[in-house]
């Protein structure tokens, strides 16, 4: 258990300029951050200044200003780097996470995989970490496998570890479940994938944001994770790997900035991390990244951690008050981060959403692009309540008040 000083919400949410706003002559309650974050001062203030004072592109200028934004666009990089323990040259920015693990699936698994290979991802997964892999399987013959869930929202690792074989190459595993809020054990899950010789990637994007997150300790190949779920903006995501395979890569974007030199008959490749990073990046986006980075540094990983456990529990604790309410995913604290899911019997989620709003809640409704898992639940969507620095006790209290008010409502 963290023993970092605890949170003083009050004050941290002052930083957000967006929580002082009213829905429908209410104050807004927030608990949509895993589907975006929101910003605080310090990050708009960073892009502002960016564009203000020193825009310009990066890595091609020599004047000053030039040289000023390339500085900046670097030290967002350096930043992010040193969250998650990553290599530098290894960092690589995209435009999301989709799109760093979409480059994994392409440069990796577009060259390396064929017939007869396998992929294995979970049902748990987004979106994100299953489309790529059954589009790069469909081309190469490769087979994209399951590994189930059991019933009490854990990834069953005895179902994952029996299709784990020789034919695997890539496992593909979430670490927090963005609909369960499931923590999975990926540094097991990579050295399963290890032991028969496979590659391991891990997405982030519910895990980097809040909790210490070090690429080394998952022991993968590749993390993929998102700005805007961070307190960043949107448009930048970042795929750490290891420098070493990223080497043995081909691009998977060409044009300029990524080449060493172009020729008629041919092209070779910048140095990493810029061998990835086509085109003029997202520079502002990677000044706010950094400055988000900083932000959340300020208050230490272990003490925002520290502080979801408690809004999970209090999220918990406060669901299980409206009658006959189903919380999907486990309900330990310590095994799950703070997005949790729930369902009201027989009332839509979208209705419940829209009617939650109108006490100023927003919460997120439907299938949280992971429809294998609604299949696994049964259910067609569900409601989801995610917490975040920002949030506090009296959040839930208002929720849990807009849940009874809304059962009232659709009972009638």
């Amino acid at each position: 258990m963290s023993t970092a000083a605890p949170l003083d919400v009050a004050v941290v949410k002052r930083d957000f300029p967006v929580l002082g706003r009213s829905v429908h002559g209410r104050p807004l309650v927030y608990l949509d951050s895993a589907a975006t974050s929101q910003k605080p001062a310090s990050v708009l203030d960073a892009m502002d200044a960016y564009y203000r004072e020193t825009n310009a592109n990066v890595h091609r200028g020599v004047y000053e200003m030039a040289a000023d934004a390339t500085e900046r666009f670097e030290a967002g990089r350096t930043a992010v780097a040193r969250l998650v323990g990553a290599p530098r040259e290894g960092t690589i920015f995209t435009k999301n996470a989709t799109e760093a693990i979409n480059l994994v699936a392409w440069a990796w698994g577009a060259r390396n995989l064929s017939s007869g290979d396998e992929i294995v991802v979970t049902q748990m997964e987004h979106h994100s970490n299953i489309v790529p892999w059954q589009l790069v399987a469909e081309m190469t013959g490769a087979r994209v496998r399951f590994a189930p869930v059991t019933p009490d929202g854990e990834l069953d690792m005895d179902g994952l570890r029996a299709l784990i074989g020789s034919a695997t190459r890539m496992v593909a595993v979430v670490h927090v479940s963005n609909v369960l809020g499931t923590i999975n054990p990926v540094p097991e899950v990579a050295r399963m994938a290890r032991e028969v010789g496979a590659l391991c990637l891990a997405d982030g994007s519910q895990s980097v944001p809040h909790m210490p997150v070090d690429f080394d300790e998952l022991d993968v190949d590749f993390l993929a994770f998102t700005g805007h779920k961070m307190l960043g903006p949107t448009g930048i995501g970042v795929l750490v790997g290891r420098p070493a395979i990223l080497d043995e890569m081909e691009p998977f974007l060409g044009g300029g900035e990524m080449i060493s030199d172009v020729r008629e008959d041919g092209s070779t490749w910048n140095d990493l991390p810029w061998k990835f990073e086509a085109g003029t990046p997202p520079i502002a986006e990677a000044v706010g990244l950094g400055a988000a980075v900083e932000y959340l540094e300020g208050f230490g990983m272990d003490a925002v951690r520290a502080h979801e456990r408690e809004m999970a529990r209090t999220l918990l604790d406060g669901l299980a008050e409206v009658p006959g309410l189903v919380v999907h995913g486990p309900t330990d604290p310590d095994r799950r981060g703070a997005a949790v899911s729930f369902s009201l019997p027989d009332v839509h989620p979208h209705d419940l959403a829209q009617h939650l709003d109108q006490d100023g809640v927003a919460v997120r409704a439907g299938h949280h692009c992971a429809k294998p898992l609604m299949r696994v639940l049964k259910v067609p969507a569900t409601s989801r309540a995610s917490a975040y620095l920002y949030n506090d006790a009296r959040d839930v209290e208002v929720l849990v008040a807009a849940l009874g008010r809304a059962r009232s409502y659709f009972a009638t």
